[in-house]
């Protein structure tokens, strides 16, 4: 699925992967298990083998969740940087899927990642992640529902096989029945 977390494009995650491999518990999570949930310190990080995971926010005025986030298999899931300190997870990350991971503590990572060799890494990681995030944020404003579902299949196709229709829809914050006529319009034109 790479593509859709941009974030780790242009940085060199191999020696983090091959430590959350060799040195991280593996642990397994059903579908709908939580990694983290919201208001609960953030602990974890882990390495995605198999499956993903939504990141899930509430809108308590409408009593509803949102997904503002995946994480998927080679990629990394945890809430970053708050599991480097322990502080609390404004969101939920729950198991879209059954997963495999490496899970290390935020305290693990944070050691690994203020080592020599790794600062810069540490630093880098933030720029990316708030370079993604900031971007998701203005397309909110800048794009159509229909612009950003486009962009969506352009930079991750296999998305349509692997998260289902109520999943996509709660990210672009629409409803099913929208996505669906807007697969309807792409498929034959209309």
């Amino acid at each position: 699925m790479i593509g859709f977390n941009s974030y780790i494009n242009g940085l060199d995650l191999s020696a983090l992967n091959e430590y959350c491999i060799n040195h991280g518990r593996l642990t397994q999570y059903a579908k709908g298990d939580y990694f983290v949930k919201a208001g609960e310190k953030s602990r974890y990080i882990a390495y995605v083998e198999c499956g993903y995971f939504n990141y899930i926010i509430h809108n308590f005025s409408e009593g509803k969740d949102y997904i503002t986030w995946f994480a998927f298999e080679g990629e990394f899931v945890g809430n970053y940087p708050n599991c480097l300190s322990g502080k609390t997870s404004k969101v939920a990350i729950v198991a879209g899927t059954s997963c495999k991971v490496y899970q290390l503590s935020g305290e693990e990572l944070c050691n690994l990642l203020d080592s020599d060799g790794m600062r810069d890494l540490k630093l880098a990681i933030s720029d990316h992640l708030f370079s993604q995030v900031y971007t998701q944020y203005l397309d909110t404003y800048r794009m159509t529902t229909r612009e950003r579902y486009k962009r969506l299949l352009l930079c991750c196709p296999e998305i349509v096989q692997s998260i289902n229709l109520k999943d996509i829809a709660s990210y672009l914050k629409v409803t099913p029945t929208t996505i669906s006529n807007i697969r309807r319009e792409i498929t034959f034109g209309l």
